[in-house]
């Protein structure tokens, strides 16, 4: 009888013992990296260098970094609904290409940003951005801080990454909260701070 019991009580512990390793994996694995920007569901308008004369003749809306050259250069979303004719003397031409720093406002499916209304650059007056700031709960090395700001540009739409004290920020093409929510769950709460270029244009 007391042998019967040994192992039952043996076999409950050694259960026990998977359910929480289980448990542990579930709840330590981070959720999946988004594979898409996320769409707008709703005007956002962004501050950016529109160029015209790309290889296959489209106009792109560049929102990250532009190379300081002239004309410039840059890796830009596709831009529709564009018209230069609206925006006389606030562009340059160079080398057969045009180019202007704009204030755009449009829609934004994920990929494609649908001109509204425009703004020469010089004349937008943008809305502060939140100071970043730090609310992570643990203290980071510089050297973890790099590492994560490396994994951070393969999110879709990154157009930079830099740690700064004690967080991360991530500069992307747009998020509706997706790609703050995803960072918050992999990383914790405050490390990284996601900056959207495509802000809300409500209100």
């Amino acid at each position: 009888m007391r042998s019967v019991i040994a192992v039952s009580v043996l076999l409950l512990v050694a259960a026990c013992g998977t359910d929480t390793a289980d448990s542990a994996t579930d709840g330590g694995s981070a959720p999946p990296m988004p594979t898409e920007i996320p769409a707008a569901d709703g005007p956002v308008v962004g501050l950016g260098t529109v160029l015209d004369g790309s290889a296959d003749g489209a106009i792109g809306f560049c929102l990250g970094p532009v190379a300081e050259s002239y004309p410039p250069q840059c890796d830009g979303l596709p831009l529709t609904g564009w018209s230069w004719a609206d925006h006389e003397g606030d562009y340059d031409d160079g080398s057969d290409l045009r180019f202007g720093t704009f204030a755009i406002t449009g829609t934004f499916d994920g990929t494609t940003l649908t001109a509204q209304s425009a703004v020469s650059g010089a004349l937008y007056d943008p809305m502060p951005w939140p100071e970043p700031t730090s609310g992570a709960a643990e203290d980071h090395t510089q050297a973890q801080l790099e590492a994560i700001a490396d994994e951070l540009n393969a999110v879709p739409g990154a157009l930079s990454t830099m740690p700064g004290d004690n967080l991360v920020v991530l500069d992307v093409i747009h998020d509706d909260g997706t790609i703050q929510g995803w960072a918050d769950a992999t990383y914790g709460d405050g490390l990284v701070f996601v900056h959207s270029a495509l802000a809300s244009a409500a209100g």
